[in-house]
């Protein structure tokens, strides 16, 4: 029986026998066959060298274009770093897992040793040194299929007791064959596909060491993890390390400290941020906006405690689901326990459910910027993107299923406002679908079907480009999120909407319809925001601290030249406070060059400079944080032009050249 490749133009080849898809690729063009670095057959990403069997098969060629070819080449370099270290190193290393990451902004792969002596990132250009050895060696990298049990003792005659217990677990779930990767002497369990040889890995760099439990379980000994990008191309890594410097100057923490808007204090406890007068200023102004919008719309305001009884979520289904990331349950008595609230939907639907409803009441949309908790691993948090007590600008609308869809478009609406006022407009829109071969999912499969259905019409109907992924859903219901690329291109899950027909029947809500009877309501679960934590850590870095003016803590600096205009200086300061602007004296001693400095590295937007002309003629020397001395204004035109641009959000500006 003959070997037929169907390729993607549509062409077709014929084979009297089995052929690896090398072969395919030689035979279309030799230069096809230099750039190919994996193939995809029947949907199923293999190596080059993989024989493609007797009848019919698709084909596709991955080369450096691609994705799928990025992850080969980072698997390589991970496979790449585990043989130099296991070389310079001595038989006492061993080897745990190494993925790719694709979807890193700083990392494209990392490997978790158990190391006879401990390093550091000081260690990192011995270890580049021996990989770029490695790569010269052009090492043949060669797949060997064993049962389980062959691969098992492979692994064990190299010491490798980590990579047996991970066959050992294959076997439990009923695995039977493994395979493995050589490169010259070094041997690894692995499921590939992985690069022809070592020599094809050119542009890579060590980054930085790390510490990580193996499994990520606490109660197991820690491993050092190095992490580590690569690249097909010098200049692609050079653009990317370049990349990584700017997103240092950027980080939020970092940023956090010196504009004094957050801390993080080990008395107080790790993941828990205290913020500070001038962040607490910024949240104010970014929840006081969307608080507002929400009554627009229609949604009423409730607030909930931070505790519930255990039993509460467990109605919910957040007590299985989140069980192991919770903080501990406190013990009342005789009483069930009490838990700190991992989510506010539970409190929204008991006050939904305190009273009877008709059909002419809804929607009803309940608001709050309700505090959660959740006990993060330690090794997870990061300033205020992740964090173990926060607050989500949490809605849910109860609704009939005729009004659902209409609810759902309204949020996309609002959401896409949110974004779009902050100049979050690089989005793209996923939908996130179960996966019908998990059971984390609760509810029964038509609820699902009719969800997905739901918010399938939604984006269509909005000529929304899309993708779907299967396993992103909630346990309760499919969600619509958008993943926002900041200015360095990192993207970042912030809005979210939720369909939940599932919810409403483990707590038997319902409303008295049209014919007197009582029906099911549906819920949406909402968050344009996400969480104010970690979509203001966004924001500092997006915007590198220096925000809006409408969200700028202090929005104007007065800086008066000396002593002699300080009276005039305070009469602009109450002048600009009266028109409701947050502004900042500057009288200390300094002369007026370094109180703009100041003022500049403070990232506030606008600086007025008072002496004694500006003084005598009841005016002030104009300069924003960007384009320098904008002239003289009088008080009322630039309390005027100020509030404009507060009032519109950025939309009028004061001075053009001024960040937005």
């Amino acid at each position: 029986m003959a070997t037929i490749i169907k390729l993607p133009d549509g062409s077709t080849k014929e084979y009297a026998e089995a052929v690896s898809a090398a072969k395919v690729a030689l035979d279309i063009s030799p230069r096809l066959a230099k750039a190919a670095v994996a193939a995809v057959v029947d949907g199923l990403c293999v190596d080059l060298g993989a024989t493609i069997g007797e009848g019919t098969h698709e084909l596709r060629l991955l080369t450096e274009r691609d994705e799928a070819g990025m992850e080969v080449l980072r698997h390589t370099a991970a496979h790449v770093l585990a043989q130099a270290v296991c070389r310079l190193y001595g038989a006492g290393v061993q080897y745990t897992i190494g993925p790719a990451l694709t979807d890193d902004f700083q990392y494209g792969f990392y490997y978790d040793f158990d190391l006879p002596k401990p390093i550091s990132t000081d260690d990192l250009p011995a270890i580049e040194a021996e990989m770029k050895k490695i790569i010269g060696e052009k090492l043949v990298i060669e797949r060997v299929d064993l049962s389980a049990e062959g691969a098992r003792q492979q692994m064990l005659d190299r010491g490798q007791a980590y990579k047996a217990e991970m066959i050992d677990e294959l076997v439990a779930k009923g695995i039977r064959h493994v395979s493995l990767y050589k490169q010259g002497e070094y041997l690894d369990m692995c499921r590939g596909p992985h690069l022809p040889d070592t020599g094809r890995l050119k542009a890579f760099k060590l980054l930085t060491t790390a510490g990580a439990y193996w499994r990520g379980d606490e109660n197991n000994k820690m491993l050092t993890r190095i992490y580590g990008t690569a690249f097909f191309e010098g200049k692609a890594l050079e653009e990317h390390m370049t990349r990584i410097e700017e997103a240092r100057q950027r980080d939020h923490r970092v940023l956090g400290r010196q504009l004094g808007l957050f801390l993080i204090d080990d008395e107080v406890g790790p993941g828990l941020p205290l913020w500070l007068p001038k962040g607490a200023i910024l949240r104010m102004e970014l929840e006081g906006w969307l608080r507002g919008e929400l009554l627009k719309r229609g949604y009423q305001p409730v607030i909930t405690p931070h505790i519930g009884r255990i039993n509460l979520y467990k109605t919910s289904g957040h007590y299985p689901y989140y069980e192991h990331g919770l903080f501990p349950t406190m013990a009342m008595g005789e009483d069930e326990g009490y838990l700190l609230k991992p989510m506010n939907c539970p409190h929204h639907i008991r006050i939904y459910k305190s009273s009877q409803h008709s059909y002419r009441e809804l929607p009803v949309r309940l608001s709050e910027f309700g505090t959660v908790y959740r006990f993060e691993q330690s090794g997870e948090l990061s300033g205020l993107t992740r964090v173990r007590g926060f607050t989500q600008d949490d809605a849910h609308i109860f609704c009939t299923p005729d009004q659902l869809e209409g609810e759902v478009e309204s949020c996309v609406e609002l959401t896409k406002l949110v974004l779009g006022t902050l100049g979050l407009t690089d989005y793209r829109v996923r939908l996130g679908l179960r996966d019908p071969d998990s059971a984390k999912y609760t509810g029964a499969a038509e609820n699902w079907d009719r969800a997905e259905n739901n918010i399938r019409r939604v984006v269509q109907k909005l000529q929304m480009n899309y993708t779907e992924e299967l396993g992103e859903a909630a346990f309760y219901g499919p969600k619509i999120d958008f993943v926002v690329k900041d200015c360095l291109g990192r993207e970042w899950q912030l809005g979210t909407i939720q369909v939940d027909y599932n919810l409403p029947e483990r707590f038997d809500l319902s409303y008295i319809g049209s014919d007197n009877a009582p029906h099911r309501p549906v819920m949406v679960h909402r968050a344009p925001l996400g969480s104010p934590e970690r979509f203001i850590g966004i924001l500092i870095e997006h915007f590198a601290g220096a925000f809006p003016l409408w969200l700028s803590p202090v929005q104007v600096s007065v800086l008066p030249i000396s002593d002699k205009t300080n009276d005039y200086a305070a009469t602009v300061v109450a002048a600009l406070r009266e028109a409701g602007i947050r502004v900042e004296l500057d009288d200390s001693p300094e002369k007026v060059g370094a109180k703009i400095r100041n003022a500049t590295m403070a990232k506030v937007p606008y600086m007025v400079v008072v002496g004694a002309k500006e003084a005598e003629a009841g005016v002030v020397a104009l300069r924003s944080r960007t384009g320098g001395d904008q002239g003289t204004r009088g008080l009322a035109e630039l309390a005027a032009g100020l509030r404009r641009e507060i009032d519109s959000k950025g939309a009028q500006k004061l001075v053009e050249s001024c960040i937005r």
